[in-house]
């Protein structure tokens, strides 16, 4: 049986097949032990659509407003002005970081369980304005497969994301089958109090680590322990894990996913701002960087649902 039916036959799925067999081939030259077997996946872009905006960003834009009531000093900076006024051309303009802020901003004040509720009351009805599908039916199938074989094969599956930690921790196990201790993220501080009700966590309108480039390795190491195998990206904020990756003993692999399908999905790279691709695509030869096309390897693109072909380039 095909593990991969979502994948069209070629380079890439045959890359794939290939080593995970070769990984798992005990007493073969390239058996790599269960307790190394660590996968990591970037999750925006990699695992469900990104564009025009993060879905993150999304919920930011339909939380900000609030923020900005009770202190309107908020609107002096750009990004939280552009969620205001609905400028997503300024905002795909920005550095990521800046973009992001707001989406943290949105969660400072509430326990980690009232910001688990707040953002699955909105995931539940919330859909993407381009595609005209619910956000939660924006998974990728391909890759769902692909994060079903590895665990099949006795792999261990990370997400690492510049994404909230705790936003993707609301959907992680649902949508891909990682439990939320396999997801590293971005994080604001938090406070321990004691409350009528016992301890709590609450967060803080402050950045503890912006999970992007660099410091998705530093959290790698922080958070799992160990280098990783296999990765997944598809910006130029993967590089850093996935040359890591790469760069240890042993058999590894690493891609990064081509969003070149205006059709199924979008086609961009280079020029967008929030998650630009190119770098990547410059050097993928040179580190040894598999390029996965998603109008090319991918049968079909969305896991729940048909395709909606939005019409239109990015």
């Amino acid at each position: 049986m095909d593990p991969l039916p979502s994948w069209n036959d070629g380079a890439a799925k045959s890359g794939i097949l290939d080593f995970v067999a070769r990984a798992c081939a005990q007493g073969g030259p390239d058996f790599v032990a269960q307790d190394e077997r660590i996968a990591v996946f970037d999750n925006d872009g990699t695992l469900w659509c990104e564009y025009p905006l993060q879905v993150q960003v999304f919920f930011a834009l339909a939380e900000v407003k609030r923020l900005t009531q009770q202190d309107p000093s908020l609107l002096d900076k750009p990004a939280f002005k552009a969620m205001i006024d609905g400028d997503v051309k300024t905002l795909m303009s920005l550095p990521k970081k800046d973009v992001f802020e707001p989406a943290f901003a949105t969660h400072a004040g509430m326990t980690v369980e009232e910001f688990h509720a707040n953002a699955w009351r909105w995931l539940r009805q919330a859909e993407h304005p381009k595609l005209r599908r619910p956000f939660l039916h924006n998974t990728y199938a391909p890759q769902r497969e692909l994060l079903d074989h590895l665990r099949a094969n006795g792999f261990k599956t990370y997400i690492v994301t510049g994404g909230g930690i705790e936003f993707v921790r609301v959907v992680a196990q649902q949508l891909y089958g990682i439990p939320p201790e396999q997801v590293v993220g971005s994080s604001t501080k938090m406070k321990l109090e004691d409350g009528p009700g016992g301890m709590v966590l609450r967060k803080l309108p402050e950045l503890g680590s912006f999970d992007d480039r660099d410091e998705k390795v530093v959290n790698i190491a922080l958070h799992i322990g160990r280098r990783p195998v296999f990765a997944f990206g598809n910006s130029d904020g993967d590089l850093a894990m996935i040359r890591y990756t790469l760069g240890g003993t042993g058999p590894r692999m690493a891609w990064l996913l081509h969003h070149d399908d205006a059709t199924r999905e979008f086609a961009y790279d280079r020029d967008f701002r929030l998650s630009a691709l190119r770098d990547g695509l410059d050097r993928a030869a040179e580190l040894g960087i598999g390029v996965v096309s998603m109008q090319r390897d991918w049968d079909r693109v969305f896991a729940d649902g048909d395709e909606t072909p939005n019409g239109g380039n990015a």
